[in-house]
């Protein structure tokens, strides 16, 4: 059998990203990545068998690095601040620089095709990211809440903030970023 090419299955998820940017997850066809990604449509059939398996392996891809690229340069020898700062700044570039995956992650998540593996294997992703914030509850530096709660305050300021500056409401700058983060803080906190 033929190795699958790279370059394509890049090109199915890059179209799978924007198609379901523009449209949603509802209205998506094979056909219609197929098309966008350049292919023609049995050989997106090769890659992956149904619409529901593209959008699941998709999103396992897409959580995956998310995942990683929240936690880069999270050391433990970091002040607790400074630990959920870079969260929240990794965060936020990755959701300005991969918009179209953060976007199509937060409709699968939202949607009826997600299925409780996804979300098992999400919340394996997310281990560090939820004793991260579990350590700040024991530590009384974050408010006794739970974490769900915590978690959803930190995105959602992200989501926020990034919906301003790709608008161009507001600048992408240090000094926008030090003012998000402090009233995010300011919410977490104990």
């Amino acid at each position: 059998m033929k190795p699958k090419d790279d370059e394509k299955q890049r090109a199915i998820a890059q179209a799978t990203f924007d198609l379901v940017g523009q449209t949603g997850l509802s209205g998506l066809t094979m056909a219609q990545i197929a098309r966008a990604a350049g292919i023609a449509t049995s050989t997106l059939y090769v890659y992956y068998p149904s619409k529901d398996e593209l959008i699941s392996q998709l999103y396992q891809d897409a959580k995956t690095v998310t995942a990683a690229r929240i936690m880069e340069g999270v050391v433990p020898s970091l002040p607790y601040r400074a630990r959920v700062r870079r969260i929240w700044e990794n965060l936020l570039r990755h959701r300005l620089d991969q918009y179209a995956e953060v976007v199509f992650q937060e409709q699968y998540y939202n949607s009826p095709w997600f299925t409780e593996g996804n979300r098992e294997f999400s919340t394996r992703l997310m281990t560090g990211f939820y004793a991260l914030m579990r350590e700040g509850q024991e530590q009384e530096i974050l408010k006794a809440v739970p974490v769900p709660l915590l978690t959803a305050s930190l995105t959602g300021s992200v989501r926020d903030t990034a919906t301003l500056v790709r608008t161009g409401v507001l600048p992408d700058d240090e000094a926008l970023h030090q003012a998000a983060f402090s009233l995010c803080w300011d919410a977490l906190k104990a």
